[in-house]
C-alpha cells in the first residue's frame, strides 16, 4: 500500500488526466490503446481514474504510442529548445502489438518533446506477408526510404519509392506500408499535425 504522502505527492501530477487527455486526443479508445501498449483496458481505465498509479516501464509504454517521454507527465513548464535522442535510448515497438509478425517496428526520434506539432520516426519494415493494415490519422505524413525498397499503398493507389526516394501525404486517407523484395528496408517518417 502506498503512504498517504507519496500519494499526495503524485496527485499534483495528475497522470492519469494527461493519459486520457493524450488518448482522447489521438481519438483512441481504451481498447484501442490496449492493443498498441499490450496493457489491459481495465488497467488503463484504473490509471486514467487516479485508482493506480502506472509503473515507470508501464508508463513508457503509454507515452511511445503517443510519441512523448516521461517528462510530459511530470514536467510543467516550457518545452524544451534542445532535445537529443541517443539510439540506444530509442524504444523498438512492432506496428500492433498482438501481431507475431509485425509489418514494420519503429522507434520515436523526438519523444522527449512534449506538445510537439510533428512527430519523427525511424521506421525499419519486414517481410510480414501482406504489409500493415491500411490505417489513417490527422496531419499529413512524409516519408523518405533510407535503404531497400517501399510500396506504400495511399487511398488504393500504389506507390513504390527506392533508397533516397520520399512522399509526402494527407494521412487522413487509409495508407499501408509493405516492403517490397527480400533486402533491408528502412525509412524515416515525419507525421505533421
Amino acid at each position: 500500500m502506498m503512504s498517504e504522502t507519496l500519494a499526495t505527492g503524485l496527485a499534483k501530477y495528475r497522470i492519469g488526466d494527461k493519459v486520457r487527455a493524450l488518448r482522447k486526443g489521438k481519438k483512441l479508445g481504451l481498447v484501442a490503446l490496449g492493443a498498441h501498449t499490450g496493457l489491459s483496458p481495465g488497467m488503463l481505465s484504473k490509471i486514467e481514474r487516479g485508482q493506480l498509479v502506472p509503473t515507470l516501464p508501464t508508463l513508457l509504454r503509454i507515452a511511445m504510442v503517443f510519441g512523448a517521454g516521461l517528462e510530459q507527465f511530470f514536467v510543467e513548464g516550457d518545452e524544451p529548445l534542445v532535445a537529443v535522442v541517443r539510439k540506444a535510448e530509442r524504444l523498438r515497438l512492432p506496428d500492433k502489438a498482438e501481431s507475431e509478425t509485425p509489418a514494420y517496428f519503429f522507434e520515436s526520434l523526438d519523444f522527449p518533446v512534449p506538445d510537439r506539432r510533428m512527430e519523427a520516426y525511424f521506421a525499419e519494415f519486414t517481410g510480414a506477408p501482406g504489409g500493415s493494415a491500411p490505417h489513417e490519422h490527422e496531419g499529413a505524413e512524409l516519408v523518405y526510404v533510407l535503404s531497400g525498397r517501399l510500396a506504400i499503398e495511399i487511398a488504393g493507389k500504389e506507390v513504390v519509392l527506392a533508397e533516397g526516394d520520399a512522399v509526402h501525404f494527407d494521412a487522413t486517407v487509409p495508407h499501408s506500408y509493405r516492403r517490397e523484395g527480400s533486402g533491408r528496408c528502412s525509412a524515416l517518417v515525419v507525421v505533421g499535425r
